[in-house]
C-alpha cells in the first residue's frame, strides 16, 4: 500500500465489482474497531469529500460525546452533473466503502446504516446490493439501500436526512444539523479513506494522502483518477491525456465551485490549504477544462440555466433569483453583452447570497460571481450568438 493508489488499487477498474473474497484477501480482513477509532480518524487529518471538506474526526468526536449516533448514512447520491468519482468507488470497490461504513458504526456506537445511491447510477447500486448480500455483518446485512432522485440538491447533507427519514430529498434550514440529530452522513470516498485508515493508521494516511478527481472539460480522456494532493493541475490534465489545444481556464469543484485563470492554476497543487489561498476548494472532486476556442460566457449561461432548472422552489432567493440570474447570463450569451444585464447580475449576485433557504443560491452565486471575474473582458465584450429566424 505505499504506492500512489490507495483507493483504486487492486483489480482492474474495467473488471467491475471486486468480491468480498478478492477485498479481503488483498486487504486483509477489517480490524475490530469501535470509539477509540475515532481519535485515529481525527489525528489522521481525514476531511470530507463529498464537497464541504469538513474535519471527520470532530464529526466523529461531536456525535460520540452527545450520546452516539442512532444512524450511518452513506451519501452516495453524486447529483453534480460533472463528477463520476463516487459512482465509480461504489460499483468497483463496494467492500471498501461497506467496511467505512461498519467502522463509522461502530466508532458512534450506531445501530443502523443506510446507503443512499443516486437512482441513475445503476451499476453502483447493482454493486452495492450485490455486497450487501456477502457481508456477514448483522448491521450491514438489516442496512437500508435507497435510490435517491437525480436532483442536484438531492446530495446535500439535510436532503440526505430528509429523503432518509422521510423520503423526500429536499433540502431543510431548520436546526438541527443531521449530526446534531443523531445521524452521521458520509459521503461514499470518505468511508473509503476510512476503511483503508482502520487498517493501516493514522500516519500512514497522513504520510501521503489521495484523493479521487474527475477530470472533465477539453481532456482526451474525461474519467476519474486517483492522486496524491500535492499533484498539480498541470499533472491532472496530463494524466487526463492532455489535450489538443491550449487551456484558458479551469473550473474547479464543479457547478458549485469557482473559476481560475489557467495561467494562475496550472502550477497548483490540489491541495485544501494551497487552493483556499487562491480562493478555490476542490469541492466535489471535479476539475474541469476549458480550451482556448471554448466560450465561457456560454458555458456559464448553461450552468447556471442548469442550476436555477434544481431549485427547490421553498423560497424567493432561489426559485425567482437564480431564474433571474439564469436569464440575464442567458440573454448576454445569446444575444451579446448588455450593460443593464450585466449591472443586474453583479447587484443580483450579490443580494442573493446567504439569503436562501438552503445553500443552493449561495453555491450558485459563488460560481457565477467567478465566471464574473475570469470571463470579465468576455462578458463586457460578448458577441451575439443567434441570429434572427428570416420569414
Amino acid at each position: 500500500m505505499s504506492g500512489r493508489l490507495r483507493l483504486l488499487a487492486g483489480p482492474d477498474l474495467a473488471a467491475g465489482a471486486e468480491s468480498l473474497n478478492s477485498h479481503v484477501q488483498r486487504l486483509g480482513p477489517l480490524p475490530s474497531t469501535g470509539k477509540a477509532l475515532v481519535e485515529v480518524i481525527e489525528r489522521s487529518g481525514l476531511t470530507g469529500r463529498g464537497g464541504a471538506g469538513f474535519p471527520v474526526g470532530r464529526k466523529w468526536r461531536f456525535v460520540a460525546s452527545h450520546g452516539g449516533a442512532t444512524m450511518v448514512i452513506v451519501n452516495g447520491a453524486e447529483g453534480e452533473p460533472q463528477s463520476m468519482k463516487d459512482r465509480v468507488l461504489m460499483a468497483t470497490r463496494p467492500h471498501l466503502v461497506l467496511d467505512g461504513a461498519l467502522v463509522a458504526a461502530r466508532g458512534v456506537a450506531a445501530k443502523q446504516v443506510a446507503i443512499v445511491v443516486g437512482e441513475g447510477h445503476t451499476q453502483a447500486y447493482a454493486a452495492i446490493a450485490a455486497a450487501l448480500a456477502q457481508r456477514p455483518e448483522p448491521v450491514l446485512r438489516q442496512a437500508r439501500l435507497l435510490g435517491a432522485p437525480a436532483r442536484y440538491v438531492a446530495g446535500e447533507s439535510s436532503a440526505i436526512a430528509h429523503f432518509v427519514g422521510e423520503g423526500v430529498a429536499r433540502p431543510t434550514s431548520r436546526p438541527p444539523s443531521p449530526h446534531q440529530s443523531g445521524l452521521l452522513i458520509q459521503n461514499v470516498e470518505t468511508l473509503g479513506h476510512v476503511a483503508l485508515i482502520a487498517r493501516y493508521g493514522a500516519d500512514w494516511f497522513r504520510s501521503n494522502p489521495t484523493v479521487l478527481v474527475t477530470a472533465a472539460g477539453a481532456v482526451t480522456a474525461p474519467g476519474v483518477l486517483e492522486v496524491t494532493q500535492q499533484t498539480s493541475v498541470r499533472e491532472v490534465f496530463g494524466l487526463a491525456g492532455g489535450g489538443p489545444r491550449p487551456i484558458k481556464s479551469v473550473l474547479f469543484g464543479g457547478y458549485f465551485g469557482a473559476w481560475s485563470h489557467a495561467d494562475g492554476a496550472w502550477d497548483l497543487p490540489i491541495e485544501p490549504a494551497a487552493l483556499r489561498e487562491r480562493g478555490l476548494t476542490l469541492g466535489c472532486g471535479v476539475v474541469g477544462f476549458l480550451h482556448d476556442a471554448g466560450c465561457g460566457v456560454c458555458e456559464t449561461a448553461r450552468i447556471m440555466r442548469y442550476l436555477a432548472t434544481e431549485s427547490s422552489a421553498q423560497c424567493g432567493p432561489c426559485f425567482f433569483g437564480l431564474r433571474a440570474l439564469a436569464d440575464a447570463t442567458g440573454r448576454i450569451a445569446e444575444r451579446g453583452t448588455n450593460p443593464d444585464d450585466l449591472a443586474r447580475l453583479r447587484r443580483w449576485s450579490e443580494e442573493i447570497g446567504g439569503r436562501g433557504a438552503c445553500r443552493h443560491p449561495d453555491g450558485a452565486v459563488m460560481f457565477l460571481r467567478s465566471a464574473l471575474d475570469v470571463f470579465g473582458t468576455d462578458f463586457a465584450n460578448h458577441p451575439p450568438h443567434w441570429r434572427a429566424k428570416v420569414a
